[in-house]
C-alpha cells in the first residue's frame, strides 16, 4: 500500500469513490502462465481480493462490489465450477477474523436461487453475522448478471403490486426491487486482466460509471494497483450527460 503521502485525496477538488465496482479477471491466465492448475489461480484470487479490501477500507472507500461468479460462468469446465463453488463456501466463513478485524459487512447481489445449498447457507449466515460491523460494506457479486438482474427486479416489482405494470415503469419505480438499493452507483468500475468490456457486471448502475482497465492479471494485484486506479479517477470530470 502507498503511504500517506502517496495516497489519493479525498478533498472535495479530489473525490474519492463512495463505490468501486471490480471486475476481477485474469485468475486462469495467471496460473496458466505458471504451468499451474486453473485452481490455483482462483485460490490467489482469493488473497488479492483481501488485499484489495483493505487497501479499499484504508483508502476511506465506502462500498466495494467485487464480481465474483457470473451467471454466464457456468458454462466452464464442471470441475471448475465445483472448485469455485467450494472456494466460495469454504472462504466465506473461513475469514471471519478479517472481517472483524477490518469491521467489513458483507453483502450478497445476484441469483442466490441457483446457486448450491451449501453456498447458499454460507452467504445467508455472513450476510447475517457481519450486519453490526460499520466499515466498509463488501458486495460479493456470485452467480451474478447485470441482465438477470433487471429481470428479476421487474419480477419482484409484478410480485409486489399483484399485477403486471399497467404504465411504462419509471426509473425511481424499479430501482428499489434491484439487488442492492442501498449502495450508490458505482463511481468507479476497474477491470484486471487487460479485456476492455463489461461482461454482464452492474449494467443498469453503471450508467454513468467511470471505466478504468488495467493489463495486470488479477492474483498479481496489491494496494498500489487500486491507488493508481483511483488516482486516475480523480482526475476525471463526470459530467453525467450535461456540461459544465
Amino acid at each position: 500500500m502507498s503511504t500517506a503521502e502517496e495516497s489519493p485525496s479525498s478533498d472535495s477538488a479530489t473525490r474519492l469513490p463512495a463505490h468501486v465496482g471490480i471486475i476481477m479477471d485474469g485468475n486462469g491466465r495467471w496460473a496458466k502462465q505458471r504451468k499451474l492448475k486453473r485452481t490455483r489461480g482462483h485460490t490467489e484470487g482469493i488473497e488479492a481480493a483481501k488485499r484489495v479490501v483493505s487497501a479499499a477500507k484504508e483508502l476511506g472507500i465506502q462500498y466495494l462490489s467485487l464480481y465474483s461468479f457470473s451467471t454466464e460462468n457456468w458454462r466452464r469446465a464442471e470441475d471448475e465450477v465445483s472448485f469455485i463453488m467450494a472456494l466460495v463456501a469454504r472462504n466465506l466463513r473461513g475469514h471471519y477474523n478479517f472481517y472483524r478485524e477490518n469491521q467489513i459487512r458483507l453483502y450478497h447481489s445476484g441469483n442466490i436461487a441457483g446457486l448450491p445449498p451449501e453456498v447458499r447457507c454460507e452467504i445467508a449466515t455472513v450476510t447475517a453475522d457481519t450486519k453490526h460491523y460499520e466499515g466498509i460494506r463488501v458486495n460479493l457479486a456470485v452467480n451474478y448478471g447485470g441482465r438477470d438482474e433487471v429481470v428479476r427486479a421487474v419480477n419482484r416489482w409484478v410480485a409486489a403490486h399483484g399485477h403486471a405494470p399497467d404504465h411504462e415503469l419509471a426509473i425511481e419505480e424499479l430501482r428499489p426491487y434491484l439487488d442492492l438499493p442501498e449502495f450508490p452507483d458505482p463511481d468507479l468500475i476497474i477491470r484486471s486482466g487487460g479485456h476492455l468490456r463489461l461482461s454482464n457486471f452492474l449494467l443498469w448502475e453503471s450508467a454513468y460509471s467511470e471505466l478504468y482497465f488495467s493489463d495486470r492479471l488479477w492474483p498479481d494485484w496489491t494496494g498500489d494497483d487500486l491507488v493508481a486506479a483511483v488516482r486516475d479517477y480523480q482526475q476525471r470530470v463526470r459530467n453525467y450527460g450535461g456540461v459544465k
